[in-house]
């Protein structure tokens, strides 16, 4: 999916310091969200953006990103099945998984499968940015 005009520039920051993040979620409006709060920050960049699971798959092969965000419920194909794949192609990878929902039981679900954070969002914004920073600088100190 190509931004549109009032949508965050991807790949727009000139440092190649910061680290790339891809963003999936089927909401357009969560979508642009994500991209304007992580572009506040100089150590991210977005890399891309996906609106289903499979798309999420084929982007973040194409993409490479350092870190993947992404929703649970989604047409197409899931945040727990994408995640599943994605850490089959790519176990390095960090996933955060950024969801409404918040029972034991898919928080189970998505620590077996891989995923390296959960993040409600009903959670303050901030919190997914710590998030995010803490996986990607943890071997960096």
């Amino acid at each position: 999916m190509q931004p549109e005009k009032d949508d965050c520039i991807v790949g727009s920051k000139a440092t190649t310091m910061a680290k790339t993040i891809l963003i999936v979620d089927d909401n357009a409006y969560i979508r642009r969200e994500l991209c304007k709060l992580f572009k506040r920050e100089e150590d991210f960049e977005i890399c891309g953006e996906a609106a289903n699971g499979k798309e999420a798959i084929a982007k973040a092969l194409e993409l490479h990103p350092d870190l993947i965000v992404l929703d649970l419920s989604m047409p197409v194909m899931n945040g727990l099945d994408a995640a599943r794949e994605l850490k089959g192609l790519m176990p390095t990878v960090p996933l955060i998984m950024y969801s409404a929902f918040g029972d034991v039981f898919g928080e189970q679900q998505a620590r077996l499968i891989g995923i390296s954070e959960l993040v409600s969002k009903s959670q303050p914004a901030a919190s997914l940015v710590n998030k995010a920073r803490s996986l990607l600088y943890q071997n960096a100190a």
